[in-house]
């Protein structure tokens, strides 16, 4: 079994009463959550700008060992959809700088009505990876995603798909290998549904050490509780 674990993370770093004494009574929220996980995902960003020296302040708070992923703002999905992104995108990099070796994956969702067109996609591609060389992902919702040339076009751009749960364009058995990044919205009711014991085993044995796998059903609370029982158990489970 490998040493190494993955990023097991939650898409808010607040710790509901449910399990608060499964953290350090004193602290900062992101301060005891850091100590029990090694990363987090930042949502905000998708819908405000952070002052550069926020970042930094949230990246002082925690061991060196943990890292942050970064949602990819709405201006630049969403509104822009991904087009002419390069002074946008350049700021949102200049933002997150501060996070320095503390930054981990760069989260692009796209909403559901952007289908795959292969000359923006690849203007886009080409524009973010101008600016950022680290670790990027991929989140679309229209199906078109699912081609052939839309898969081709993100291997040419070293761009990670996301597993995702639900699965509204790339179904678990097209990824062949441990996935980069994993997000499980929960199932049947989105952001609310908890994950049994079977499910989180199932995600947990596609990891490997460089996976990331976060927990975006947090509306109820039952982030953070799938979150810790994929942490306890890791241990003893096979995965790779």
């Amino acid at each position: 079994m490998r040493q190494n674990r993955p990023f097991i993370a939650t898409a808010v770093w607040s710790i509901p009463k449910t399990v608060a004494n499964r953290f350090p009574e004193t602290g900062s929220s992101l301060e005891r959550y850091a100590a029990i996980f090694k990363g987090v995902e930042i949502n905000s960003t998708f819908y405000r700008h952070h002052q550069k020296k926020t970042f930094a302040r949230w990246a002082n708070a925690v061991p060196s060992q943990f890292h942050f992923a970064v949602k990819i703002p709405r201006e630049i999905t969403h509104e822009a959809r991904l087009r002419n992104i390069a002074p946008l995108f350049d700021t949102f990099v200049d933002e997150v700088s501060t996070l320095e070796g503390k930054l981990g994956p760069l989260l692009c969702q796209l909403p559901p009505s952007l289908s795959f067109d292969a000359g923006e996609a690849e203007a886009a591609f080409s524009t973010m990876r101008r600016f950022f060389t680290g670790t990027l992902v991929l989140e679309p919702r229209h199906k078109s995603w699912a081609s052939q040339s839309a898969c081709a076009l993100l291997n040419d751009y070293a761009i990670d798909r996301v597993l995702a749960d639900p699965a509204p364009v790339w179904p678990p058995s097209s990824f062949h290998g441990a996935p980069r990044y994993v997000r499980l919205h929960g199932v049947p009711k989105i952001y609310y549904s908890s994950y049994s014991n079977a499910e989180i085993r199932a995600f947990a044995e596609r990891l490997d050490a460089e996976s990331w796998c976060v927990f975006d059903n947090t509306a109820s609370g039952a982030a953070i509780e799938n979150a810790l029982t994929m942490r306890d158990h890791m241990a003893s489970w096979q995965y790779g």
